[in-house]
């Protein structure tokens, strides 16, 4: 220590100062963190509810959503051609099995297939739907597409955009639910 003494001894009631401003600080700066905070908050529960498979609880959004996590889905099909996705998307969209098809086209998939090691161009189909039909449109996608086993994967949308998750559930309403209905 230089200057004899210790610190404890030397220090002035103006010491103190840059800790009230840190805690001022804090003060001013905590309603912004806390958002964010909260969110950490949820993660450990995040965590278990995905090891026990279930989907987690999310946070009401500011905007007063009514949206139920994973109430919607986006599936995916891969086709061998444009010409098969586009007739497929159509019927799709038709039955109300899905309320919008995206095409990606010129994608290379490499998989084996019957012990071969195989390299194909293909389109891929992204399907916004309900998940509670999703049962339905593999049907539908198994009744229709020409490879032996059709690719249809799902997976449930936790989050997006209210309004447009709002719109693929009202535009898939009337379609019949795979519980009810069969095609």
């Amino acid at each position: 220590m230089r200057g004899g003494g210790s610190t404890q001894e030397r220090r002035s009631p103006e010491c103190r100062c840059p800790l009230k401003a840190a805690l001022l600080l804090s003060l001013f700066w905590m309603p912004i963190l806390l958002p964010a905070a909260s969110r950490l908050l949820l993660l450990p529960r995040a965590l278990l509810s995905m090891a026990s498979g279930s989907p987690p609880a999310q946070p009401s959004s500011a905007s007063g959503s009514a949206y139920v996590p994973g109430s919607v889905s986006a599936a995916f099909v891969t086709c061998p051609n444009e010409k098969v996705a586009k007739e497929i998307a159509r019927a799709m969209v038709e039955k109300r099995l899905a309320a919008c098809v995206n095409l990606v086209p010129q994608i290379t998939s490499i998989y084996e297939w019957k012990g071969e090691i195989e390299e194909d161009s293909e389109v891929l189909m992204m399907i916004k739907t309900q998940s509670s039909l999703v049962p339905a449109l593999t049907d539908f996608v198994r009744s229709v597409h020409p490879y032996e086993v059709a690719e249809v994967i799902a997976l449930p949308v936790e989050q997006g955009n209210p309004p447009y998750l709002q719109w693929v559930r009202q535009v898939t309403e009337s379609a019949p639910d795979s519980s009810t209905a069969p095609l």
